[in-house]
């Protein structure tokens, strides 16, 4: 019958007799020792092992403080007789049923065990009744202590019979799986008397401690099953140098959640065990190991997506894992479940238990402790559970990211380092998208491609499934930089598109059927017209979802390269030179200094900093960061002005001259203290007087200064090399020109006789690199009997495959070769207006004859430690050397490359001067702002990312 009263009491008949226990100190020798008063104090009916051990107030349900761990036994305490002693619900010290000191059970004492059927054999109830009930006392609703602790002792006579099965049930799977329930471990006597509200909450307590002890039995049985056979199989399932790595990827930390989970359950076990049938509260033992898993769940689960993605992949590429994994399965312990089941028990686990406590939570009557703290529990699994959504969804987006990289095949022949594995590389959109063909011929216009968005490029790929279901995408054009990318028209109409019948046949165009799709236009800022791109999705909601994700992620690309610039543009003037615009008055353009061509900068005496100006009208020096620059020399649009600082000369190439200057009394004519007849004075003609001068650059050659200029003569070109000499030498050296003067350079080896297409020359350790048309020359200006030693790249000697040859040999032949930078994996990088590959100290082609190509067509270029910067109108692209990857893009205008000698070796110190349109356009003209590229360092070391790493003895035959 349904017990109307709150928490209602068992009835002891009349007459019945004592239990056959003679005394409750049998039971538990070890327990009650020579602590017990003196005199029989304590009713046999009552009496429990826990009555000596009271622990706060009567009726305490905690077993312990809040304070002290639920792991911890509670020291011993001696209890003196008082007028009543209660029952405490979880006071009694019971060892862990698996321990070896486990205590007889009472059904060792003479009492029938409870059959693994369920069959209760117990002494009967007497069900309270309305007449009884009348009669008995009732407590106020808020006193919750003295009517529980009665009940339980009442209960505890019941428990002696189902004590047995309960351990059957503790040891695991021992019991039939019908018989795994509360209502069958308890007399029907003892469910008729708690009520129905409270035999559902025993009901879901039971529950939470059965889910308990599977979910650990699972989690060992991953490392029996799983993880130990694997580690020590023989042969070996897996490469022993990647085994490690694949078990700590798959398995994470697992152990440790297994750790504390064996804890719980035993602790659980022992509540179970001290207060069955009627089981007040476990809430203390769930929250103290809440607060002690977190951080250990929280690794896991935001994990769990990679682990997942590791096995998947091992198992579909290594067939020896396939059959370990069948034979795993096969274990009568698994019960047809699979690894993923078991690598996602750990976060299905918290969820469930927190239904269960929930559901608790929801049938406990007013008045119970736990209604205090069960709020408290449940409040902090679900904010733990949400805290650990956005770690999922990174793994997860981490998992597909990795696929989507897998999955890529690029074109071959090209050397393309899209960063793929920087830890902060992510995928943020992708999806299928159609192009319309270019031809009007074709009769399937229409080509279907696979969009990828990662987080630093913009992919379109054509899907292609092979056999065993491996997918696979094939990059069908140049993927775009975000740097690069733009965005155009999102708001087109949409179009028609004819779709095939699937039936197919002769009467198939009449059958076909025509979809709406959603136009959308991007293009690479480089190349606006050859790279535009419209693409079109399937709906419009695609459509608008491709439009945020690409906004979203420029935006976000954008404030990341701006808080992560390799080279930082400082601006050193913006104002002082002008060329004439819109807004300049008639005739005021003769005024300006026009457009800047070449700049470089100096320190005069006293340690002034200086910089000298190449423009249209002359060279203008002033102090660096200064508006006022005065106009030294009237050379207009010099190709070329050079400082050699420790040769105290300045070096300007104008027209078919090469002209040497003393920098000092340079620097005290632009300051006023000098003259200026008297820097007229200092003049010195280097060369081009027997012919035109081309070109020229500085360079150490052999620990020299050497200035390498090409002369052309007639029908020839020539390449001279002149050695800077100090003051001390001076008088020693003959005169290139008439007699009597003394030349501050002499003769550096003989002069070199190069194809007419020659255009630009650098100087190497020991030789020197021309570049021609038809490609690199290497050059030794001091050794007469091999004064040409190649061309350089060497395409004879090429191992690599001959279509990769060919393709190399074609792309280089179309493009004009600027100069040759060293790495530091034993290689050159040969550096093309539009591409750049590698070749070996022999000058042959190297990395299968790959080549990396440029995103803009490069007009100079400049070497900074570990990186190449390439310069078109307007964009600066910067590489990393060794792998070709593209760090920064600096956009502007009219850009052009002041200063490009490295008379440092490419030092910190070498100052990088870049000209491009200023902001200013008024009636003074339009301005050209200078700027310096100033190398950045890394904020988390004292060493800059892009210094090199010196490598000796690499260069014997150029001495790069």
């Amino acid at each position: 019958m349904h017990n109307q009263r709150h928490y209602p009491y068992v009835t002891i008949p009349p007459g019945a007799s004592p239990l056959p226990n003679p005394s409750p100190l049998q039971a538990y020798p070890d327990e009650f020792e020579h602590n017990a008063p003196s005199g029989d104090l304590l009713n046999p009916w009552d009496q429990t092992p826990t009555t000596r051990h009271p622990n706060g107030r009567p009726g305490e349900l905690r077993s312990r403080p809040r304070t002290r761990s639920a792991y911890e036994p509670l020291p011993p305490t001696i209890s003196f007789p008082e007028p009543e002693i209660h029952r405490f619900a979880s006071q009694r010290t019971t060892l862990h049923p698996y321990s070896p000191r486990h205590r007889p059970s009472k059904s060792d004492d003479g009492h029938d065990s409870l059959p693994p059927s369920g069959d209760h054999s117990t002494r009967p109830f007497t069900p309270v009744t309305p007449d009884s009930a009348s009669s008995m006392h009732y407590p106020p609703e808020d006193d919750w202590e003295a009517p529980v602790n009665q009940l339980t002792q009442e209960l505890s006579n019941v428990s002696l019979y189902s004590e047995e099965g309960l351990r059957l049930f503790q040891a695991g799977h021992q019991l039939a799986e019908k018989d795994e329930e509360w209502h069958r471990l308890v007399p029907p006597e003892a469910q008729e008397a708690l009520g129905k509200k409270e035999v559902e909450r025993q009901s879901v307590l039971f529950e939470l401690f059965k889910s308990e002890r599977d979910y650990v039995e699972d989690l060992r049985l991953v490392t029996e099953v799983f993880i130990e056979p694997l580690q020590f199989a023989k042969p070996p399932v897996i490469a022993s140098d990647r085994l490690r790595p694949f078990v700590q990827e798959v398995f994470w930390n697992l152990g440790q959640i297994f750790v504390h989970h064996e804890r719980m359950l035993a602790a659980l076990f022992e509540r179970q065990l001290d207060q069955h049938p009627l089981v007040q509260s476990v809430t203390d033992i769930v929250l103290e190991t809440c607060f002690q898993f977190q951080a250990d769940y929280e690794s896991y689960i935001k994990h769990y997506p990679i682990a997942e993605e590791r096995h998947r992949t091992e198992l579909s590429r290594n067939k020896n894992y396939q059959v370990f994994i069948q034979k795993c399965s096969q274990d009568p312990r698994m019960r047809k479940r699979d690894m993923i089941t078991f690598l996602s028990r750990p976060v299905t686990r918290l969820p469930r238990l927190h239904l269960i406590l929930e559901h608790i939570q929801k049938i406990t009557e007013p008045g119970h402790p736990d209604l205090e703290d069960l709020p408290l529990l449940l409040n902090i699994l679900s904010d733990f559970l949400k805290s650990t959504q956005p770690g999922i969804a990174a793994a997860e987006n981490r998992v597909k990211y990795w696929n989507v990289c897998e999955s890529l095949t690029m074109p071959k022949g090209q050397i393309m380092d899209l960063d793929w594995y920087d830890d902060s590389r992510s995928l943020v959109y992708s999806g299928p998208v159609a192009r319309r063909s270019k031809s009007e011929m074709d009769w399937h216009p229409w080509t279907d491609l696979f969009a990828v968005l990662l987080d630093n490029y913009l992919l379109l790929t054509k899907e292609e499934r092979r056999t065993g279901g491996i997918l696979k995408r094939y990059v069908s054009s140049r993927p775009i930089p975000l740097e690069y990318l733009k965005l155009g028209s999102f708001e087109g109409q949409p179009e028609s598109r004819r779709e095939r019948s699937e039936e197919g046949g002769i009467l198939d165009s009449l059958r076909a059927q025509y979809k709406p799709i959603y136009p959308f236009t991007i293009y690479h800022s480089a190349d606006k017209l050859e790279r535009r791109y419209t693409l079109y999705a399937p709906t419009e909601s695609a459509r608008e979802k491709w439009r945020n994700a690409l906004v979203e992620t420029k935006g976000i690309d954008d404030v990341r390269r701006d808080a992560n610039k390799w080279f930082a543009p400082q601006l050193v003037d913006d104002g002082s030179f002008r060329s004439p615009g819109a807004y300049t008055p008639r005739g005021f353009g003769s005024k300006a200094s026009g457009r800047v061509v070449n700049a470089v900068s100096f320190t005069a005496a006293g340690g002034k900093r200086l910089m000298a100006v190449g423009c249209a009208t002359g060279i203008y020096v002033g102090l660096r960061g200064d508006i006022s620059f005065r106009k030294i020399l009237s050379y207009g649009n010099p190709s070329s002005i050079i400082v050699l600082q420790e040769f105290n000369k300045f070096i300007v190439h104008h027209e078919s001259y090469l002209l040497s200057y003393s920098l000092d009394i340079l620097a005290r004519v632009a300051m006023y203290q000098a003259p200026a007849s008297s820097l007229d004075a200092s003049m010195e003609k280097i060369a081009g007087e027997d012919g035109t001068v081309l070109f020229c650059t500085v360079g150490r050659i052999k620990q020299r200064m050497i200035v390498i200029y090409a002369l052309k003569s007639f029908f020839q070109i020539t390449v001279h090399a002149l050695e800077a000499c100090n003051l001390s030498e001076l008088r020693r050296t003959p005169s290139r020109g008439s007699q009597g003067t003394v030349s501050s350079f002499r003769p550096f080896g003989e002069p070199l006789y190069v194809p007419k297409d020659a255009y630009s020359v650098m100087a190497l350790a020991k030789m020197i690199a021309i570049s021609t048309e038809k490609g690199i020359v290497i050059a030794d200006p001091t050794d007469a009997t091999r004064q040409i030693i190649q061309v350089v790249p060497d395409f004879s000697g090429a191992t690599c495959d001959s279509t990769d040859m060919a393709d190399l040999k074609t792309r280089c032949e179309d493009a004009k070769p600027l100069g040759l930078i060293r790495t530091e994996t034993r290689e050159i990088l040969v550096v093309y207006d539009t591409l750049g590959c590698y070749i070996t100290k022999q000058g042959v082609p190297h990395r299968k004859c790959g080549f990396i190509l440029w995103e803009t067509k490069a007009t100079s270029f400049a070497h900074r430690g570990s990186h190449v910067m390439l310069f078109s109108s307007e964009f600066i692209e910067i590489r990393s050397i060794s792998t070709g990857r593209l760090d920064q893009v600096i956009e502007g205008s009219d850009i052009r490359l002041l200063m490009h000698t490295n008379l440092k070796s490419h030092s910190a110190d070498d100052p990088l001067l870049v000209a491009m349109r200023g902001t200013k356009d008024d009636k003074d003209g339009v301005s050209d702002k200078i700027i310096e590229l100033v190398r950045t360092g890394d904020f988390n070391s004292t060493q800059t990312p892009m210094t090199p790493t010196p490598v000796e003895g690499l260069w014997d035959e150029w001495d790069m």
